[in-house]
């Protein structure tokens, strides 16, 4: 089983939220390459350890591969976060946000096209920024988290299946094409690009040991 934040999330509704302390790591995705679950091997830079640095460079298409693998795996259901749960988790620990440019909420996108990126581009090992109040960490770092949420642009009702692009969140949320790794040349379908793109895993029940 992964290992969780100290405290699972409590949601607007009144559910519980039980969330990855930290990102996937490159240890971690390599053993569900080794296991032939996922496709792509993983290598880090020379001075980093792969059990402690995020597993970056991977498209919505890489992360579906690795929950497919892994809850398999453990036999517990986890999933990526929808993008207000993504949201709300990292609420505590991001920075305070401008009044929007634009209130229309399908234009929310929009208001962050323009911002400046705050956080270093060099990837660092985790542990490297905040904590959340439930012992999330990293959610305010240089890794952009994949959600399972749709950005369908002005259209609503698409199928995950036949989804173009998903919202990934981060010191901004971006929407990015499910088959991009590397927003920075692969583009980023809204927002302006982020600099890596990795993973983190919820679920809506408690992992049991």
């Amino acid at each position: 089983m992964p290992d969780m934040a100290d405290n699972p999330v409590s949601l607007p509704g009144g559910d519980k939220l039980y969330v990855q302390r930290h990102e996937v790591t490159v240890a971690e995705w390599n053993r569900c390459h080794a296991d032939s679950g996922c496709t792509m091997e993983l290598r880090v830079r020379a001075g980093l350890d792969p059990d402690s640095t995020p597993a970056t460079g991977l498209s919505y298409l890489d992360a579906a591969e690795y929950l497919g693998w892994f809850n398999a795996a453990t036999g517990h259901e986890f999933r990526l976060p929808s993008l207000a749960e993504w949201e709300h988790i990292a609420k505590p620990v991001l920075p305070e946000e401008p009044d929007p440019i634009f209130t229309d909420p399908s234009l929310t996108w929009a208001s962050t096209y323009l911002t400046e990126g705050i956080a270093p581009r060099a990837l660092k090992p985790q542990g490297s920024y905040s904590t959340s109040p439930e012992g999330i960490v990293d959610l305010d770092g240089n890794v952009w988290e994949w959600t399972q949420e749709c950005y369908a642009g002005v259209g609503e009702g698409i199928d995950p299946d036949r989804c173009p692009a998903f919202f990934v969140g981060g010191e901004h949320v971006a929407a990015v094409p499910f088959l991009v790794r590397d927003p920075a040349r692969g583009g980023c379908a809204v927002g302006s690009p982020p600099a890596h793109l990795g993973m983190r895993l919820v679920s809506d029940a408690l992992p049991q040991a």
